[in-house]
């Protein structure tokens, strides 16, 4: 059977187009695949198109409509997800229009599509008290938990994506002064973040204990598993939520949920409010824009608010004159 021209775009736009052109990661290359692969079932299972006979034409503005209602209704799937899924379409469409003028209109009115609106969620993060608790919990009398409490305190201390905290090798640490590790962004892109003294010594012991201070071992994992392996995006998970459990154990009124990302905004909270810049947040966390990093800007005034509601209620005020009792609005003004 000769291929169609959906398959021939789309083979072309997820293996060449995203990884030469766009640069973009292999974890961001699967999450576009997986768009499409939900996609594909949506057509073959909801509209009775077989798969290897889907054409450019049957990917119309209405089926992608029904395709988002069919996440959001059958999927049950979050408005931030399916904004997701549709702005890889939205990628996807724009390629194709470059590449398939006839379908210019077809791919227009894809685009056309918009982004739902969503309300901005505060940002969830640690208490400096908090975290150190945290980071208190691994049994440093062990060598599993020596290394758990060098991960989690690289991970906060980095600011790290978990995907970049599972990328380390030990050639991208660097302790002498300024101590420093390099890690590998969205994109691709390579960005070199400070280590704390406190966090440089204990990497530093680590790397020792472990035979990993070589030059030889710059090229292996800089955390691995018992059996050698690198270590597993959901191997770390597993490592905090454990000792995220042992912490509520110990203290029941922690009740926040804890995640790699989290500890990734709790960084960004922590230097905003130690009076770090957002341009330096941002180039420190590795965002493309500093709109991403505003989020920290706003969930901070948002805590400075509620701080001040908390003093206005539990302050009384004096009663005002009213404007009624004087003859203009003047002399009430000057009374006050």
């Amino acid at each position: 059977m000769k291929p169609t021209d959906f398959s021939t775009h789309l083979t072309q736009y997820l293996t060449h187009y995203l990884a030469a052109q766009r640069n973009l990661s292999p974890n961001t290359i699967r999450a576009y695949r997986d768009v499409f692969t939900l996609l594909l079932r949506f057509c073959r299972d909801r509209r009775g198109v077989a798969i290897e006979r889907l054409n450019l034409a049957h990917i119309d503005s209405s089926l992608v409509k029904a395709f988002l209602e069919h996440l959001a209704k059958e999927r049950n799937v979050s408005i931030a997800t399916q904004n997701q899924r549709l702005a890889v379409l939205h990628s996807f469409f724009r390629y194709v229009q470059s590449e398939v003028p006839e379908r210019m209109l077809q791919c227009q009115r894809i685009l056309a599509i918009p982004l739902q609106r969503q309300p901005r969620a505060n940002v969830g993060y640690l208490t400096k008290e908090d975290l150190a608790q945290l980071l208190a919990q691994p049994d440093l009398q062990s060598r599993d938990g020596r290394r758990d409490a060098v991960m989690l305190s690289v991970l906060y201390d980095t600011g790290a994506r978990l995907q970049e905290l599972v990328d380390l090798n030990v050639g991208d640490v660097r302790l002498s002064s300024p101590a420093q590790v390099r890690l590998m962004g969205k994109g691709r892109k390579a960005r070199a973040v400070p280590l704390m003294d406190a966090t440089a010594q204990i990497v530093r012991d680590y790397l020792t204990d472990n035979g990993l201070d070589r030059p030889e071992c710059a090229d292996l994992p800089l955390f691995r598993s018992r059996v050698g392996a690198r270590f597993s995006r959901n191997g770390v998970r597993y490592v905090l939520h454990k000792y995220v459990k042992a912490l509520r154990d110990a203290r029941p009124s922690f009740t926040q949920s804890v995640s790699p990302h989290r500890l990734r905004h709790t960084k960004g909270m922590h230097l905003l409010q130690s009076g770090v810049s957002l341009e330096i947040i941002r180039d420190f966390l590795g965002h493309v824009d500093v709109k991403t990093t505003q989020i920290y800007a706003r969930s901070n005034l948002e805590m400075k608010r509620r701080a001040l509601e908390k003093i206005a209620d539990s302050t009384p005020l004096p009663k005002l004159p009213s404007w009624k009792e004087n003859k203009t609005l003047l002399e009430w003004l000057q009374s006050l």
